[in-house]
Order: C-alpha cells, then structure tokens, then sequence
C-alpha cells in the first residue's frame, strides 16, 4: 500500500513539474521559434506625457530582450496628440498619430488611446497587458507569412542609403514600409503627467519610409533621419495591405557587400 502511494506521488510530482516547464516555455519568448516562417510586428502607440504608458515601454523592453534571434520585431511610436499636457514628446510626430488613427479605422475603433499596441496588424490591445502580448506573439509565430522579404541597404552619401529588396508572395494592394529604429533611450521628463520621472524607451521608430511594391524586386535610394547610425539604430521593413492593414511579410535590414567588403556607415 505505502508503495502505491509512493508511485502516485511521484507521478503528481512529475506531472507538476511538466505542467511549470510547459508554463514557463510557453511564457519566454526565446522558446516559442519553431521551424515554421512566422513572425511578429509588434507596435506600441505611446507617448511620454501618458501616465499609463512607462508600463507598457517596460514590457516591450522586457519582450524585446528575450526575442534575440526570434523574429519579433518591436516597433514604438511616440505620438503628438498628448504633447498638450504640459510636455512635448521629443520623439513624437503627427505621422505616427495619424499611423494609429488609421488602425482604428482598419479595426473599427471608435478613438484612439495610449498605450496601444497592434500586432501584425491584425489583433490590438492595452500595451500593458502582458498575456495579450505574448499570446498573440505566440499565435504569430506558429503561422507562416504570406509574403516573404528580404532587405539590403549600401551607403549612399552622408544623408541616405541604397535600399535593395525583394518579396515573394501575392503584393496586391501593398507597400513596403522601412522603419528607422533607435534602439534606446532615455529622457528626464521635467512637466506633465510624467513629470519628474526619467523614462527608458526601446525601439523608437524615428522615421517610415514608404516604397511602392509595382515591382516585387527593386532598389530605392532612401535619406535616413539625422542622427543615424548602424551601431545604435537599425531598420526594419514590413509588407503591409493598405486595404485593411495587415502586415504579411517582415525583416530586419542587412548589409550588402560590394567589391567584396562590408559597406560600413
């Protein structure tokens, strides 16, 4: 009798610690790739004179640390419209207002809030809602892209590159989007709503560079914002259906070699 008890709790012992090791891998970005061609566009829609938001740059940070070598592409746009309280976002811009204002019309949203994050277009949420996030990250993975991208840039001159891409897949009704991405940065905020906090930010998209996809190979000369660079910035592109806004396809940008050598900035 003592040895059946034994044996059944070892089994409960067991069973316990497969259900913690599922939980945890399914809970770590790292462990979600398989061999599948998924992917995850991450856009956080937030604004450092939000009050609610240094909770969602936290966890976009916290996603992006664990996603090296994963594609999950993390995408922040700081937007304009709560420059009125008392502090103007230094990396804010109307582009990227108006950016999520067509999501809510994409999504059928009656307005527009802070923090806000959409992934892959598709699926959008409280930027702080940490389950949402990796639910839907994992969901993504696990599908195959219906578009296929790969991008190459050369430097050009001192103010642009030489862009080259190709994509795979139906492109009716795409464009190819390039965003230029500093990876990190902090800013004391000295009024409004954050006032007399330092806030750290990940992945702050600085520019988006539209190039239409007539040609599904092609090349583009593209002028990257001031302040570029290959060491703290780095670009990522997107094939995104501007009839309902869903992204399909997505990578990070590479150098290309000429005459045999790295082109460096």
């Amino acid at each position: 009798m003592k040895k059946i008890k034994s044996i059944a709790i070892a089994s409960l012992v067991v069973l316990g610690v497969i259900l913690t090791m599922s939980f945890i891998i399914k809970n770590k970005i790292g462990h979600a790739k398989t061999a599948n061609t998924g992917f995850a566009i991450v856009e956080l829609f937030t604004s450092e004179g939000c009050s609610s938001c240094p909770p969602a740059d936290e966890l976009v940070a916290k996603i992006q640390h664990e996603s090296k070598d994963i594609p999950v592409y993390i995408l922040a746009y700081h937007v304009d419209y709560w420059n009125r309280l008392g502090w103007k976002d230094v990396f804010s811009s109307a582009e990227f207002s108006n950016r999520q204002r067509d999501y809510a019309n994409y999504l059928n949203l009656q307005s527009v809030y802070t923090p806000q994050i959409v992934v892959n277009g598709k699926t959008e949420f409280v930027g702080s809602q940490e389950g949402m996030l990796r639910s839907a990250i994992h969901n993504n993975l696990q599908k195959s892209a219906p578009n296929s991208l790969t991008i190459g840039y050369l430097k050009g001159n001192n103010s642009s590159l030489q862009i080259k891409y190709s994509v795979t897949g139906n492109t009716a009704n795409s464009v190819l989007l390039l965003a230029f991405v500093q990876k990190n940065a902090t800013t004391k905020v000295e009024r409004g709503e954050n006032g007399g906090q330092t806030l750290s930010h990940v992945q702050i998209v600085r520019k988006l560079q539209t190039i239409n996809l007539s040609d599904k190979e092609g090349k583009s000369t593209v002028i990257y914002p001031q302040g570029f660079n290959l060491t703290t910035w780095e670009i990522i592109g997107l094939v995104q259906n501007t009839n309902n806004g869903q992204i399909n396809g997505a990578t990070k940008a590479s150098q290309l070699v000429e005459n045999n050598s790295v082109v460096n900035l």
